[in-house]
């Protein structure tokens, strides 16, 4: 199958190493970036102790830009949604990893249920308020630093025509409601979608599937858990 990634770049690439393991054709179209703070990371850092959690590998890429700065820290728990995102952060070289097999209202449950003290989250901006609502649920007392955020990328509208009417893909992967936002706010694209009414939209929430508009919602595919494993393996069934 040809799928089309609109993921940023560094993991967009990640996601299509995936693919062509699985036999399928990758197809990249990031529609954001990240913009690193280490200044914000490095500052939330030091004036803080105890865990840490993290709701997107972007946090840990700011932290690795950290250098022998973060090294103080490595030993602090991290609490991450995700194995990949935790993965990540094993790598990088904290100690006690945990992650959440869900969303970041599963990882907030998971944090109360340690009984977890003080809580420093690297957070980014734009993002869903799942995780710290249902903190604030739990009465758990937490700290909040934005490291980074995504900034929009603005295609070349006749580019995506060519790319979704010359050879289509068979599927479109979202990973975020942002992404998705900006994918059908590029001109043209929901008509042109229209026109390949054997395509499929596969999103990795319901948060993200609120994103793609009412009529296109036919081809509409949700990841049964929001982690990558779970979104791939919808490609098998299509």
């Amino acid at each position: 199958m040809r799928v089309l990634v609109t993921r940023p770049a560094h993991s967009g690439e990640r996601t299509a190493q995936r693919l062509r393991e699985l036999g399928h054709e990758p197809l990249l179209l990031p529609l954001t970036r990240p913009v690193h703070d280490m200044a914000a990371a490095r500052q939330a850092l030091e004036t803080t102790t105890g865990a840490i959690a993290v709701t997107s590998a972007e946090a840990v890429r700011t932290l690795q830009s950290l250098g022998e700065a973060l090294t103080p820290h490595l030993s602090r728990r991290l609490f991450a949604v995700g194995e990949t995102t935790a993965d990540e952060a094993r790598r990088l070289g904290f100690h006690s990893v945990s992650a959440s097999s869900g969303s970041g209202r599963e990882l907030a449950e998971m944090i109360a249920a340690n009984k977890v003290d003080r809580l420093l989250y690297l957070a980014g901006n734009p993002r869903a308020d799942t995780f710290e609502r249902r903190l604030t649920e739990l009465g758990q007392h937490f700290s909040v630093a934005e490291c980074y955020r995504m900034e929009p990328v603005a295609p070349n509208p006749e580019t995506v025509a060519t790319l979704l009417l010359s050879n289509p893909p068979d599927a479109v992967l979202f990973y975020s409601r942002q992404t998705a936002g900006n994918f059908f706010h590029i001109p043209g694209v929901e008509s042109l979608l229209l026109q390949l009414p054997k395509i499929h939209l596969i999103c990795l929430s319901n948060t993200v599937a609120e994103a793609v508009p009412p009529v296109l919602r036919k081809g509409l595919e949700i990841s049964p858990m929001p982690d990558e494993k779970s979104l791939l393996s919808l490609l098998r069934r299509l």
